[in-house]
């Protein structure tokens, strides 16, 4: 039973979460071999004040 957990930051709409839901369960299902219906996808969204790259948080860009 894999579980993929996708973390990014706040901000996609319903539409975007269910199309990144739908295609990263394909790809692992056919990579792993695994049933699409074991195939869990858990979405972390952050907000940008808590995620920073180089030393910038991203909602200071």
């Amino acid at each position: 039973m894999p579980i993929v957990t996708v973390k990014m930051l706040e901000g996609r709409d319903d539409e975007q979460k269910r199309a990144l839901v739908e295609k990263v369960t394909a790809a692992v299902s056919e990579t792993t071999k695994a049933p699409k219906e074991k195939v869990s996808v858990i979405i972390e969204e952050m907000s940008p004040n808590h995620y920073g790259v180089a030393g910038t948080r991203a909602s200071d860009k």
